[in-house]
């Protein structure tokens, strides 16, 4: 069996250091410690965070790849998906980041690393050029939405994400409430056991 690897992408504003990418992390460490993770810091630019994002997957030529990915690296995560034809597991995914995140745009402050970062029309643009419209093989993805996210509409998610497999819990939050019920039916799903 080949080696395996899990890609965790955090959402905007957000770091490695987020509690489900920690959560992740340490389940994967005490359980599955023959199964390699990265979580890489990912840009606030989205051309910049995609060949990031393309350069770890190049490090790992020989490995078995799933992707789970948060808010805007859910629409990451679709969109690893897609191109190097992975699982992907996605938390309250951010569908049209390209339409949010302009209420960002000018210089912005990441409250977990303190980096600042200026957001342009061109940004927007970039995010645009990363959207997958349409989904090849939906069933490789599982989408895991919160009706309360107080900052994305989960049925944007449940409309775009119909034929893949949902899993769709009343209330919760943006962080997606007892995200780590999830974690070994997350690896069973991106066939890792």
């Amino acid at each position: 069996m080949a080696p395996m690897l899990l890609l965790y992408l955090h959402g905007f504003n957000s770091s490695p250091n987020s509690f489900k990418a920690q959560q992740m992390a340490d389940f994967l460490a005490l359980h599955h410690p023959d199964i390699s993770i990265e979580i890489p810091d990912l840009s606030a630019y989205p051309q910049l965070a995609w060949l990031q994002i393309q350069a770890i997957v190049a490090r790992y030529p020989d490995h078995q790849l799933g992707v789970v990915g948060s808010s805007l690296g859910g629409y990451y995560a679709t969109k690893v998906n897609q191109v190097f034809h992975c699982p992907a597991v996605i938390i309250n995914p951010a569908v049209k980041p390209y339409e949010l995140l302009v209420d960002f745009l000018g210089e912005n402050t990441n409250p977990y690393t303190e980096n600042t970062f200026t957001l342009g029309e061109e940004h927007i643009d970039e995010l645009r050029a990363l959207d997958c419209p349409v989904l090849v093989k939906p069933e490789t993805i599982w989408a895991l939405l919160q009706t309360d996210d107080e900052v994305l509409d989960y049925k944007q998610a449940t409309a775009k994400y119909n034929a893949a497999k949902l899993t769709i819990e009343q209330g919760g939050d943006h962080a997606f409430i007892g995200f780590e019920r999830y974690l070994s039916d997350i690896l069973t799903f991106l066939a890792f056991k």
